[in-house]
């Protein structure tokens, strides 16, 4: 029997939190075009993708893994290896998504990185709705639409150049922004439901 008494704290809200405002900052630019793109935008939200969506998820991660491995305090829950995997392969991927942004690097290796992200992001909803916990397997569903999404927009697929040099409008970036803004609100409710069922006592449907 482990020495160390489970805990209900279970710190998954800080990392819905991060992920959302991540894509409640990217979706809009990417859906509206606004504010337009130029280095400047660039720097701000690659700063922005490097500390929410990036460290936020990738220190619940690291928090998840030691509960359940080294100070075994969550492991009434299996379905939590998942959440742990998932908060730190999404919060690392974070780290290189913000950089490249802040950088102004090319965008095309997202569209490769985005398939193992689609593997594991269906890995996510098969877990969850296994355990009866629709509303994170609806979360995985929206991130497995990102991640097809951001295949097109990264190799800017359908795209065409004009004569005069104008190039039509990316629909995959547009999806994306559409599915980045629809999957960040899903996040601010599984924050808000988590937070109030843990802390206060409600019973929302939700972590």
């Amino acid at each position: 029997m482990s020495i160390f008494p489970e805990s209900a704290f279970v710190p998954v809200a800080l990392g819905f939190f991060g992920l959302g405002v991540g894509y409640l900052i990217y979706g809009p630019q990417e859906l509206l075009g606004y504010p337009r793109r130029d280095a400047s935008v660039d720097r701000a939200n690659g700063m922005w993708g490097i500390w929410l969506p990036g460290f936020c998820q990738f220190l619940v991660g690291v928090f998840l893994f030691v509960g359940l491995t080294w100070f075994p305090v969550f492991t009434s829950n299996k379905a939590l290896y998942m959440a742990a995997l998932a908060f730190s392969a999404y919060g690392i991927h974070w780290f290189a998504m913000g950089w490249n942004r802040l950088r102004g690097a090319d965008a095309r290796p997202n569209g490769f990185m985005s398939i193992p992200f689609v593997i594991i992001s269906v890995l996510g909803l098969t877990v969850f709705f296994r355990a009866d916990a629709w509303p994170l397997g609806l979360l995985f569903i929206g991130l497995a639409l990102v991640y097809v999404a951001e295949f097109f927009a990264s190799f800017r697929i359908g795209v065409r150049v004009g004569a005069d040099g104008r190039e039509s409008t990316n629909v995959g970036e547009r999806a994306l922004g559409l599915v980045h803004v629809v999957v960040g609100l899903w996040l601010m409710y599984l924050t808000v439901a988590t937070t109030l069922d843990i802390a206060s006592g409600f019973h929302l449907p939700g972590a």
